[in-house]
């Protein structure tokens, strides 16, 4: 193809000849840049070791290169220095040129004085039993008023999922954040050093009043990352079941309203709604431990069902599901567990007495 197209007339665009015999003009430089004469081979790389006459010496680069790092231009880019001097009558070398001699100096990119990436740590969190790991959050919730917004604050137990305690309120701040931590804590009755809150970095989880009120509990902070949306799963996946419901408003009439709704959904999510990651028990029955007696009710149906059919069952018996015995928020991958020596092996702990939900109010 290229040697029909070098026999073209030479009035005849090299455009038009593509078009004419139907291949593309960049196939044909491509060919072209490789199609080297055996002969030329070493004229063509004595011509490549030999330095550009048009280039900058040694002493001229050295000289750009001082100039650039003078102390009225060591935070400045290269194209406020190339104008600067410019404007004094000076010129260097071209503007291309400055940039290729920080290049090779590794300065090129930002030169101001900037403070350096923060690096945060990968959140993990595990919970063995329940009020050993709580999250929460805040969820904003529409009204029939345009632009006006309700705060619905919500703590979850990590274990067992079991909604502790949540609020509705006309704001979120650290006060109302500050009130709902101290209340739940006493209701649980949390010893000091037993409990860790982990949530993500709104104004009212990190500002003072509530980081000081919690270090005086004795309560350890964890935080998600910036920016990273899947640090805190368990309480946003909460928002989405109940945004969820077939019966959610779409817009709250007033503050009365948004608290009578949510007092009947906290009502079917905590005594009723058989959790999918719970292996279908109820938040509370694990909070409780009550699973541990309706795994006898369940086994006992399976057995029932395989005493009277056990053609349906090729793999055997069945066997009751139990809930997992540990719940964890970024675990360790395999690799890292076997570096620490970590055990995968934990009990269910013996569990206290039914606690009654708690909600607050705030106005």
């Amino acid at each position: 193809m290229n040697a029909v197209i070098d026999l073209r007339a030479p009035t005849t665009p090299l455009a038009s000849a593509c078009r004419a015999l139907g291949c593309s003009r960049s196939a044909v430089y491509a060919k072209r840049s490789r199609r080297v004469p055996d002969d030329d081979s070493g004229a063509r790389r004595a011509r490549a070791s030999c330095a550009q006459p048009r280039a900058l010496t040694q002493e001229q680069r050295a000289e750009a290169y001082a100039v650039m790092n003078e102390e009225r231009f060591a935070d400045q880019p290269p194209h406020e220095i190339h104008r600067t001097l410019l404007d004094e009558g000076r010129s260097l070398c071209s503007l291309s040129t400055l940039h290729r001699i920080l290049r090779e100096r590794g300065q090129n990119g930002d030169r101001r004085d900037r403070r350096e990436p923060q690096r945060h740590a990968v959140p993990r969190l595990q919970a063995c039993t329940p009020n050993e790991v709580w999250t929460w959050d805040c969820s904003k919730l529409r009204t029939v008023r345009p632009s006006v917004y309700l705060t619905l604050y919500v703590v979850l137990d990590l274990f067992s999922r079991y909604v502790l305690a949540w609020m509705i309120s006309s704001k979120e701040n650290a006060a109302l954040a500050t009130q709902l931590m101290n209340e739940s804590a006493t209701r649980y009755r949390i010893a000091p050093g037993q409990l860790t809150i982990h949530q993500d970095r709104g104004a009212p989880m990190t500002a003072h009043r509530f980081v000081d009120q919690m270090l005086e509990l004795d309560i350890m902070l964890s935080h998600s990352r910036p920016r990273v949306s899947n640090d805190n799963p368990m309480s946003e996946a909460q928002f989405a079941t109940l945004k969820g419901q077939p019966d959610y408003p779409d817009r709250f009439a007033n503050v009365a309203h948004a608290r009578a709704w949510h007092e009947r959904y906290f009502g079917w999510y905590n005594f009723e709604h058989h959790h999918s990651g719970l292996a279908g028990y109820t938040p509370e029955q694990v909070f409780t431990g009550r699973h541990r007696q309706v795994i006898l009710t369940r086994q006992a149906a399976l057995d029932e069902n395989y005493r009277q059919h056990p053609e349906r069952f090729v793999k055997g018996p069945p066997q009751a599901k139990s809930p997992p015995a540990r719940v964890t928020i970024n675990p360790y991958t395999p690799e890292e567990l076997a570096e620490q020596g970590a055990s995968a092996a934990v009990n269910f702990p013996t569990m206290p007495a039914v606690r009654q939900k708690i909600t607050l109010t705030a106005k």
